[in-house]
């Protein structure tokens, strides 16, 4: 059994006016490919929410900062496709760059605001990238549902702006992140860590939530926070970018805890840079413990 696959704009649409002519609903779960759990957990999702599932295959150049990060990122479009097949994925779109960005193209969607602050002041661009091809990859598809993965929390805030805003016609699903047994975050790029990277890399995860623990009983916010930083260098991380604690729907800076929140972080860990985030509620309602990520985790990637 293979997957089918469409490599042009007209053929996905082709596909999509067939199953639109039957009724079916259909979901989109958008990848940029080197598919992991992580992502077939959207995928899963997708097929238990839509009748007809699209997975997009498309490594983006407009949302890349350094043209050397954009060559080595892995394309494994065999191996996506194989993985994808037994849990029953009925299109895979994999258009190629002059497809998306055809010679003249000359649109930037940008979504202001959110997309600043965090990832946005690190890698100036790349929301817009992100913007511009999500909104193409909406009006391609003409989903009804599109799945999105909490642990890339911005970009699921700016896409659910982005649809709002637009008054684009499609749900915006959020999927809980899916984590190894010792609470790494899966990601893409965890395969560029070297085995004693790999054995440091989830101290960025235990600090998340141990910091999210005492925020939530009420520690004081700022000296929390830098007490958070200072231990994840310490593990051996070589950069922090940031470790923030954002409101959760505007992600604008809070100075208290009075409403749900993220503790969100960005640090580099030799050459590898790693994003994560947990939930906070606000004070005296945190109901969570440290293996309450990892049983979640497990049960993810059943």
């Amino acid at each position: 059994m293979s997957v089918p696959i469409a490599r042009t704009v007209s053929e996905l649409r082709a596909v999509v006016a067939q199953w639109r002519r039957s009724g079916a609903t259909i979901g989109i779960v958008p990848t940029m490919g080197a598919l992991h759990d992580g992502h077939l957990s959207l995928v899963r999702k997708a097929l238990e929410r839509a009748e007809r599932v699209i997975v997009t295959l498309f490594v983006n150049p407009k949302q890349f900062n350094s043209p050397a990060d954009l060559i080595a990122y892995p394309r494994t479009e065999s191996e996506d496709a194989a993985k994808l097949a037994p849990l029953g994925t009925h299109l895979l779109y994999v258009p190629d760059a002059e497809e998306m960005y055809p010679a003249g193209f000359a649109t930037v969607v940008s979504v202001s605001g959110i997309s600043e602050c965090l990832c946005g002041a690190f890698r100036p661009g790349h929301f817009n990238g992100v913007a511009t091809v999500v909104a193409k990859l909406f009006l391609q598809a003409g989903a009804d549902f599109a799945f999105f993965g909490e642990k890339d929390f911005q970009q699921l805030q700016l896409v659910r702006r982005l649809v709002r805003d637009l008054d684009i016609p499609i749900t915006i699903v959020p999927c809980p992140t899916v984590r190894e047994a010792d609470g790494l975050a899966l990601s893409s790029r965890n395969v560029r860590l070297s085995p004693a990277q790999r054995a440091i890399a989830p101290k960025l995860a235990s600090v998340l939530l141990d910091t999210a623990e005492r925020l939530a009983r009420g520690s004081p916010i700022l000296p929390t926070l830098d007490e958070a930083r200072a231990t994840i260098l310490a593990a051996g991380y070589r950069e922090l970018e940031y470790l923030e604690l954002r409101g959760e729907t505007d992600l604008q800076s809070l100075a208290s805890l009075d409403r749900p929140a993220r503790l969100l972080a960005a640090a580099w860990l030799g050459d590898t840079r790693l994003i994560d985030n947990v939930a906070i509620s606000p004070i005296g309602s945190w109901s969570g413990a440290r293996s309450s990520l990892q049983s979640e985790a497990a049960q993810q990637l059943r």
